[in-house]
């Protein structure tokens, strides 16, 4: 095991140990953090499950621990609904973006492998929320990202994907999907694993065992490594005007009590 897992493992235990030396205090419940999923005051985020750390670790993943763009290791997951930290980054967008709407309207919203703001999202009584995946069980519609005729031109006012195009071959295909589902003046969250140290996107076809993936991609079933600029220019390629949404944007104590690393960045894909 490598030092910075080690090192990791010791700050996050004292971390632990110091919020569970107090006896009046209630697990995981206080007035440090919220969560803009569940909308529960916390004492803390619980880091990032130590097995992936391991897996990486084991398979000597080329880039530094602390470089993937939005991943707050040690804020990584809200212990009330398990929203991750890029899930609450996507919430206090979302939120804010819907408190703009007509909520006389009723508009389409496409979720993509949906992950814990799926029920906040179908609860909207102004959505007509579907969520779709090739995979997974429980969506509304099974659908192959690359291809999805089920649904016409112009259907969805908002769609989320996040964290599927990493595990596409056909980018291309998926993003043109994307754009051609969306209506004009439609928006999009789309988010893939980016990290901070590399200037473009990584593909190479000879990376296709489950171990050089790991190595190079962080994951067995990744098929690219992505960079902020890399990702970027595949959106506009596919016809999106993009926003990098910062710190800037959402201000330095938002991020601080959602639990968002400083370094996060939100792409919002418009479709003008």
């Amino acid at each position: 095991m490598s030092n910075n897992v080690l090192k990791l493992k010791r700050a996050v235990y004292f971390f632990l140990k110091e919020l569970k030396s107090d006896p009046n205090r209630r697990p995981f419940m206080g007035e440090k953090y919220v969560c803009p999923v569940c909308n529960t005051h916390l004492a803390y985020f619980n880091p990032i499950d130590f097995g992936l750390l391991e897996d990486l670790d084991k398979h000597q993943y080329i880039y530094p621990m602390f470089s993937g763009e939005t991943a707050n290791l040690l804020k990584y997951e809200c212990p009330a609904c398990r929203a991750h930290d890029r899930d609450r980054l996507y919430a206090l967008y979302i939120k804010k973006a819907f408190d703009k709407l007509d909520k006389t309207k009723k508009y389409n919203f496409l979720d993509i492998a949906p992950s814990s703001l799926r029920m906040y999202l179908k609860n909207q009584p102004f959505l007509n929320y579907r969520s779709a995946d090739l995979f997974m069980k429980g969506v509304d519609d099974v659908v192959d990202i690359t291809k999805m005729d089920i649904y016409e031109n112009g259907r969805f006012d908002f769609f989320l994907c996040s964290h599927v195009l990493e595990h596409v071959p056909d980018e291309k295909a998926a993003i043109s999907e994307l754009y051609r589902v969306l209506k004009p003046g439609g928006w999009g969250i789309a988010m893939v694993p980016i990290v901070t140290t590399i200037e473009d996107t990584v593909e190479d076809p000879k990376i296709a065992s489950d171990a050089d993936r790991w190595k190079y991609y962080g994951q067995n079933d990744h098929v690219r490594q992505y960079s902020s600029k890399g990702w970027v220019k595949s959106l506009e390629a596919g016809g999106f005007k993009v926003h990098r949404l910062g710190i800037d944007y959402f201000g330095k104590e938002v991020f601080e009590k959602n639990g968002i690393h400083p370094r996060s960045i939100l792409y919002i894909a418009e479709k003008l």
